[in-house]
């Protein structure tokens, strides 16, 4: 019998200790894939907010490249280029492409006309010019001469190099006379990539990689490509022998991650995916973040913690158990002394009274020790408050002391004039009590913040709104430099329908060329003025600087056009742009004597 209990007693244990080993084994194999979510989660959150900045590098690189061909579409030089075409060598055109491509950071600008011809580039003369070659088979130029505009990312025929093509229709009124084209290399962007230490790149519809931080990805896709869509590839991308080989990324299911497999060895990332609708359609910048150490480490420290924890808890159960035994043995003990303790009792009992007594005079000693340091602690607080409040008063106190004693002058002359039967000057005493008792609301008043600005969507505007709001944005450059400010004289303010932003920076930025006009000029001086005319508000800007001259003025709204040494001369010409899109103009104000007016025109709205 007893061998057979003590027989089961060990296949007890054992079971025990099997269910044990099995539920930390799994409790480990839980905490890592726990871990390992939520460092793929960190991970992910960091690639999201690393997203945006870069998307904005590329979106930012296109769109600060797209006005270019904008503008050059409406240079008269190119119209003029375009309308002979063909009859003689455009080397002024050349040059002035190559300045422009050379500041825009452009590879190349050039022009072609309706037959497809370039006549004139920013490389003319290099062995590798554009001028003279066909393009006609080109997406962007058939698109552009079609739609008014286009862009394309394909191979250079002639540089070997991949970039974006931008292109813009030129139009000599209702004809089309040719288009203006801008190659853009996004080399800056993709090295900017390969900085931040992610890898990244963009695919196009159907897959096919473009942009990358990884060279050798480009024009490789996402997935096999069907035949159609593989030929389609080539006509788009002008790749005539390209096998759009399938990238080595094998994508996750759901879960967020993606394995790239490189001679037989496999790295894990986090992938995330954001559509550039704004840059170029149909464009998708993906973004993957290095896995491997983050996930190992998680899991690993996770796991770790786990089987420590376990071990820790096992131990602290054994600990708890001994403990519980050792209390019982303690408690029988006790048990046994207790009648020897209390037969002692008694025998102490007259030495603890006599103890307590002197006990208690200590305690009652030290209770008016404590009480004499807390009423000093709260003297000395006490003593600080006060002293911080004489300071804020004698502050503020002089602060208002000019304004009060101004109040005190005032009610002594009101009740002078009140005793003579003067009630008007004293109604005008008390005027000014007002204005003094308001001035001290505003010392003693918090700083403000300044209003939000409203949206750019045009709605009613009252035309004083937009001239303070530019004056409060320029207020500490108009301050050092010394300028004099006539604001429009009364209190109307007509109201135009324009967005106040646009009508602020058009009245920006003629303040500032007449800030820079009159600098180490003479009693500097610049009048705002506003006038109505019919149904229009007409707002003048103008500065008694050195003026422009004739030729100067004539080229006034012309693209590039400056008289700024470090000027892009696009200044004027987007105020224009943006006046015309309020429906009205911005113009110079012809025969301005001892300095330069402005002139913004907008309708007038009752």
């Amino acid at each position: 019998m007893l061998r057979e209990a003590a027989a089961r007693l060990r296949d007890g244990r054992w079971r025990v200790v099997v269910v044990a080993l099995a539920v930390l084994a799994g409790a480990i194999a839980i905490a890592g894939r726990i871990a390992s979510g939520q460092a793929a989660d960190n991970l992910r959150d960091g690639a999201l907010a690393a997203l945006p900045l870069a998307a904005g590098t590329l979106t930012g690189e296109i769109e600060k490249q797209r006005l270019v061909p904008l503008v050059l579409a409406r240079d008269d030089a190119v119209r003029g280029a375009l309308r002979r075409a063909g009859k003689m060598q455009e080397a002024a055109l050349n040059d002035k492409l190559k300045a422009i491509a050379g500041d825009a950071s452009a590879s190349a600008i050039y022009v072609i006309d309706t037959e497809g011809i370039a006549i004139a580039a920013s490389n003319a003369g290099e062995p590798t010019s554009f001028v003279g070659i066909d393009y006609n088979f080109r997406h962007y130029f058939q698109e552009a001469m079609a739609n008014g505009a286009a862009s394309q990312y394909g191979l250079g025929t002639i540089s070997g190099r991949p970039g974006l093509y931008l292109a813009s229709r030129v139009d000599d009124g209702a004809k089309p006379l040719g288009v203006v084209v801008l190659k853009v290399e996004l080399d800056r962007v993709e090295a900017n990539w390969r900085s931040s230490g992610f890898l990244v790149f963009v695919t196009d519809e159907r897959g096919v990689v473009l942009a990358t931080s990884q060279p050798e990805w480009r024009f490789h896709a996402l997935a096999p490509l069907s035949a159609q869509d593989a030929a389609a590839a080539r006509e788009q991308l002008q790749l005539a022998d390209a096998g759009f080989e399938p990238l080595p990324l094998r994508r996750g299911a759901g879960d967020g991650l993606a394995t790239i497999d490189n001679n037989g060895k496999s790295r894990q990332f986090v992938e995330v995916v954001q559509d550039l609708p704004g840059a170029v359609p149909d464009w998708r910048l993906w973004l993957l973040t290095p896995a491997d150490a983050a996930l190992s480490s998680a899991a690993n420290t996770a796991r770790l913690t786990t089987l420590l924890g376990l071990l820790l808890l096992g131990l602290l159960a054994f600990v708890l158990t001994r403990r519980r035994r050792a209390r019982r043995l303690r408690q029988e003990a006790l048990a046994r002394m207790n009648a020897e303790l209390e037969s002692r009792v008694s025998m102490r009992t007259a030495e603890l009274t006599r103890s307590n007594t002197a006990l208690a005079g200590e305690i009652a000693e030290r209770e008016n020790a404590e009480a004499k340091v807390r009423r000093l602690r709260d003297d000395l607080a006490q003593a600080n408050r006060l002293s911080i409040l004489g300071q804020i008063a004698a502050g503020v106190a002089h602060e208002i002391n000019q304004p009060v004693a101004a109040i005190r002058t005032y009610a002594e002359n009101a009740g002078r004039f009140l005793d003579t039967g003067k009630t008007e000057p004293a109604s005008g005493n008390l005027t000014s009590i007002v204005s003094m008792t308001e001035r001290i609301g505003a010392i003693t008043s918090t700083l403000r913040t300044f209003a939000r600005r409203p949206g750019v969507a045009a709605s009613p505007l009252p035309v004083r709104e937009a001239i303070d709001g530019a004056l409060s944005l320029l207020s500490g450059r108009i301050r050092d430099s010394g300028v004099t400010i006539v604001k429009p004289r009364g209190n109307a303010s007509p109201v135009v329908m324009a967005s106040r932003i646009r009508l602020e920076q058009i009245l920006v930025n003629l303040l500032q060329n007449a800030l820079d006009a009159m600098k180490d000029q003479p009693d500097p001086r610049i009048e705002i003025d506003i006038a109505e005319r019919e149904d229009r508000v007409l707002i003048s800007v103008r500065d008694n600087g050195p003026g422009l001259g004739p030729e100067a003025a004539g080229n006034l709204f012309m693209p590039f056009q400056t008289t700024k040494e470090k000027g892009l001369g696009l200044g004027l010409v987007i105020s224009q742009e943006i006046a015309q899109e309020l429906g009205g103009t911005l113009r110079l104000d012809p025969g301005s004597a001892g300095g330069a007016s402005f002139t913004i025109d907008l309708r007038r709205i009752e």
